[in-house]
């Protein structure tokens, strides 16, 4: 405990082995689900699911350690479902690109984005944000992560006349969902420790009463070999020659930049780890961890790393150093061989706690300046632009973008910082990429 306490100031942060352990919990049950969804995307580019699911593990797994021991922050890194989408269809279904080729441009850009941070141009970038426009990412990630939740659980379902529709309260799916909330509210509301982790252990077994999760036909099996990705991305770099691959390499970079940004300042002020100017403490040496990670997983044959948005579920949970990460990353290890067992976890069981996370991280939404519409449009454009965008960068984007603008009408363009204007133009042409992408 004193060794524990020595490296990670577990007293410092009022908090316990216990409690990182339980939030730890909770975020890899939240997370669990990338062992197999990241797989599916990486197979429909052509890659060995095997092989896919076994790095998937162990590149999460490296990733958080890395977070945990150097930035000595709570979050998990692991492959997000938005670059890995990117890499899947538009890169290698879309442009038919190699995977093989494509892994060599998530490596590129993972190297720049380490070279980025090394110059600390990521801190001066995060520095530069006003504090409520942090508050509003915060909030709009809140609502992200519940909307995710709520399609999870099949509470909000796709509508061709309307975008989105209320689900079918006949599906089993709405069923295990609606168990998990009402469970997980009411245990909340009581105060109860570990509540949220608590409602998906019970959810879970709600679900394999009622006969709609199967129990796992076996618990223990052999990991699949890594060895058809391991090393591709370096063996193919003489590939990125062409000024569509150089495109491919920018946007990478850029989506990984802006939505790591945006998540990690969204997790610092959910664990409260903001201080009252506003700075967020070591965020350089998690800028770096995740640069770091991103290397890693493209080594071994994964879409980019970044910071995983479940790590709010543990943070809720009280996880406030990188001994959670640690956790997590052990958690994931080890479920390698115990990868049957995560069958009885579906997106049914987490939705609940995604929900109540982003009802949490909603809460931010009352230190925003509303009074202010200098302050309240740009800062409203990044709340709901992440969730119907279905992208932190696209929510940050709308929000960086209105905000000189309405700040220069307003006449108070000296309060403007210079990275912001800076910004401003980095934005409109990540979007313009993006299009022609």
């Amino acid at each position: 405990m004193t060794t524990l306490n020595k490296v990670f100031h577990l007293t410092d942060a009022h908090t316990t082995v216990k409690r990182e352990l339980i939030a730890a919990l909770t975020t890899f049950v939240s997370l669990s689900y990338i062992l197999f969804v990241n797989p599916n995307l990486l197979y429909a580019a052509g890659m060995p699911k095997g092989a896919a699911f076994t790095v998937t593990a162990i590149a999460t797994a490296i990733g958080c350690f890395i977070m945990g021991l150097v930035a000595n922050y709570p979050v998990a890194l692991a492959p997000t479902l938005g670059s890995g989408a990117f890499f899947a269809y538009n890169v290698c279904v879309g442009m038919h690109i190699k995977w093989q080729t494509a892994l060599a441009a998530v490596l590129v850009a993972s190297i720049l984005f380490i070279l980025i941070t090394v110059f600390k141009l990521r801190e001066k970038v995060v520095d530069a944000i006003p504090q409520d426009l942090k508050h509003a990412i915060s909030a709009g990630i809140g609502l992200f992560i519940a909307f995710i939740g709520l399609q999870n659980g099949k509470l909000i379902v796709n509508s061709d006349s309307t975008l989105v529709t209320l689900g079918k309260f006949n599906s089993p799916a709405v069923w295990i969902t609606l168990f998990g909330l009402i469970l997980t509210v009411i245990l909340m509301a009581m105060q109860v420790p570990g509540s949220i982790f608590i409602g998906m252990v019970v959810t879970a077994i709600f679900g394999i009463l009622i006969g709609q999760i199967p129990l796992p036909t076996h618990i223990i099996s052999s990991a699949p070999n890594i060895a058809p990705t391991f090393g591709q991305a370096v063996i193919h770099l003489k590939d990125i020659n062409t000024p569509q691959l150089f495109m491919v390499v920018l946007t990478f970079l850029l989506v990984t930049f802006f939505d790591t940004a945006g998540t990690l300042i969204g997790m610092t002020e959910q664990a409260g780890m903001v201080d009252k100017n506003g700075k967020i403490p070591r965020i350089g040496r998690a800028f770096l961890s995740d640069s770091t990670a991103m290397v890693e997983g493209a080594v071994l044959g994964t879409a980019p790393l970044g910071t995983s948005v479940e790590s709010s579920a543990g943070i809720a949970m009280g996880g406030r150093t990188g001994l959670t990460a640690v956790f997590i990353g052990i958690f994931f290890i080890i479920s390698m061989i115990f990868s049957p067992l995560l069958a009885v976890i579906p997106t049914t069981v987490t939705a609940p706690a995604l929900i109540i996370v982003g009802v949490l991280m909603a809460g931010n939404l009352k230190k925003i300046h509303w009074e202010k519409f200098e302050i309240a449009l740009p800062a409203f454009l990044t709340v709901v632009g992440m969730p119907l965008t279905y992208s932190i960068s696209d929510g940050l984007a709308l929000g960086m973008i209105a905000y000189p603008i309405t700040m220069i009408a307003s006449k108070q363009y000296k309060k403007v910082t210079p990275m912001m204007y800076i910004l401003f133009i980095i934005f409109i042409i990540f979007e313009t990429v993006k299009f022609y992408v």
